[in-house]
């Protein structure tokens, strides 16, 4: 194709862990087809986005030129890959390819949002490929920390890009496909004498110096520590890791336990591996109700809330109760997972207020009972030397792990490039081209609304949090003179103020002597009066406790009969 170019554009994961959306485009110039690969989320948190549920890629760019998408690619089940499907789909409409667990997953989330579940379809791996437009994309089998996992190998006239998704070099995964070193280099010599144009790479393990661990190494430690347990061990991961579930599930067997699921996402996952064929001899579980009635040193309960999600199990755990069972004295809480950045003081909060009431904690610290999903500094040095590709997009990390990733490509001799999201590279010449910057921003999903970053929800919010609010309601009659005196309510600020004085009361008073000397103009003007009473408002917070507070002014005007 004449002018044609091959485009990278990631929109999400590139420059944080989580919300992965990568665009690949190839044509002419502004015209390119284009396929998305990842649709993931990430997570909302108190400080920066209070009462957000999830954070989710704006598509915006991809949405506006949906008439160019050929096809969605769903690399694993990861809510960071495919959590955002479900809400950005509808306006996307392209079709969707995914294995068979990912593909069952992913239609489970679209029964719930009333979407079709034909527009999923199941791929099987490689040496099977999808045509979509100019492309022709395959599916490699990857080591992973959930099932079915794959690489993608993405063929253009432009050449051969190999997207790794997230991987680690594990021969005996326990559940899913085993690393092959033999797959990864055919994907360099089945195309020889030419190369790989690019590999799109794995950069959240970069800053780690050993090579990575089977899944396998931490099953015996599990059960050794389970065993010395008295009391009730409660174990938490992320309830897409089943290879982990089922790590802990035959730790519990060993040790004489029953096992109780606890988390809407985990018994579903653990649901959709059994009727995928994929997890088998997973032991008997019990109710919550059954387990409530058992003896606590006989009970191990599989729990959501790894990362301290506040609504989840084992957040619940710390605050008291759930579902009718508590943690006791001697208990036992083991985070058998990854803190993902930015979750570490929701994590913390939880093991203070475990270490309250006397339970003990456990987390991955040591590298015990946690073996990471993604591929070591030493195990990328391992892929660059088989598959030689002519350059290294680092994605997949915080902009430190992209750095530190293409400086390691750079020092090994391969081309490489800085690609965050937002910035569109060019992979059609020797070096990646940096072509273009687009606006790469957030989605919030507010309770069951989308909210965008710009729209200044989650700012207001924040802004309420910080300084308080105030309601001022005025009454103006029918000549235009106010009625009566204004009244204030206060939210989220002390009652009193300096020397005592009560808040609401001191505004109130300053408020009726602005409106005694207000000239009709001022009276007769609704926006000038709003802003007017918000000075008054702002002057007199600030003056008794030291704030500046939202302030929301309702004026109730009276007509002539």
């Amino acid at each position: 194709m004449r002018n044609a170019r091959l485009i990278y554009l990631p929109l999400g994961g590139a420059g944080e862990v989580g919300m992965n959306a990568y665009v690949y485009g190839y044509g002419p110039e502004g015209k390119e087809r284009l396929i998305l690969v990842d649709c993931g989320v990430t997570f909302g948190d108190m400080g920066s986005t209070p009462g957000v549920d999830l954070v989710l890629p704006d598509l915006t760019w991809l949405a506006e030129r949906a008439g160019r998408i050929e096809a969605i690619f769903i690399t694993h089940a990861h809510e960071d890959h495919i959590g955002a499907l479900a809400w950005l789909w509808p306006s996307l409409k392209a079709p969707v390819y995914a294995r068979r667990f990912t593909a069952h997953v992913g239609r489970l989330k679209f029964e719930e949002a009333g979407l079709p579940r034909e527009a999923i379809r199941t791929v099987e791996a490689r040496p099977a490929t999808v045509e979509a437009g100019p492309f022709r994309v395959g599916f490699l089998p990857v080591a992973h920390s959930l099932p079915e996992c794959a690489a993608l190998v993405i063929d253009c006239p432009a050449g051969r890009v190999l997207h790794t998704a997230d991987f680690k070099l594990d021969p005996t995964p326990l559940i899913g496909d085993p690393w092959e070193a033999a797959a990864w280099a055919a994907i360099a010599t089945e195309i020889a004498p030419a190369r790989v144009r690019a590999m799109v790479c794995d950069s959240t393990n970069v800053l780690v110096d050993h090579p990575g661990r089977s899944e396998t190494a931490i099953a015996a430690p599990i059960t050794a520590l389970v065993a010395a347990r008295e009391g009730m061990v409660v174990a938490t991961t992320f309830a897409s890791n089943v290879a982990r579930l089922k790590t802990l599930a035959d730790a519990a067997v060993a040790t004489g336990r029953t096992v109780c699921l606890l988390g809407r996402a985990m018994k579903r996952m653990v649901a959709a591996a059994m009727e995928t064929g994929l997890l088998a001899g997973f032991p008997r579980t019990v109710t919550p109700e059954e387990a409530a009635a058992m003896p606590r040193d006989r009970l191990m309960l599989l729990a959501t809330g790894s990362q301290g999600e506040r609504r989840a199990a084992v957040a619940q755990f710390a605050r008291g109760k759930y579902l009718g069972l508590s943690l006791a004295e001697g208990d036992l809480v083991l985070f058998s997972s990854k803190t993902i950045p930015g979750n570490e003081r929701d994590v913390l909060r939880l093991v203070n207020a475990f270490s309250e009431m006397g339970v003990d904690v456990v987390d991955e610290q040591s590298g015990t009972y946690h073996i990471s999903g993604h591929a070591n500094r030493p195990d990328l040095e391992t892929v660059q030397d088989l598959v030689r590709p002519e350059m290294v997009i680092p994605m997949h990390g915080e902009h430190r792990h992209l750095r530190a990733h293409a400086r390691l490509a750079q020092a090994r001799g391969f081309a490489s490039e800085i690609v965050a999201n937002g910035m569109m590279a060019d992979l059609s010449g020797e070096v990646p081209e940096i072509v273009e910057y687009i606006e790469a921003g957030r989605v919030y999903l507010d309770g069951t609304a989308l909210v965008g970053a710009q729209d200044g929800v989650i700012r207001d919010r924040i802004r309420m949090a910080l300084n308080g609010l105030v309601l001022v309601t005025v009454i103006i009659d029918e000549d235009g003179a106010p009625l009566g005196e204004a009244w204030v309510e206060t939210l989220g600020l002390p009652e009193r103020g300096r020397g005592g004085t009560v808040l609401a009361e001191a505004i109130e008073s300053e408020l009726a002597r602005f409106l005694d000397r207000a000239g009709r103009s001022t009276l007769g003007d609704d926006d000038r009066l709003d802003e007017a009473l918000r000075r008054v408002v702002r002057q007199i917070a600030m003056e008794e406790v030291g704030k500046k507070p939202e302030v929301t002014v309702v004026v109730s005007r009276l007509l002539a009969e």
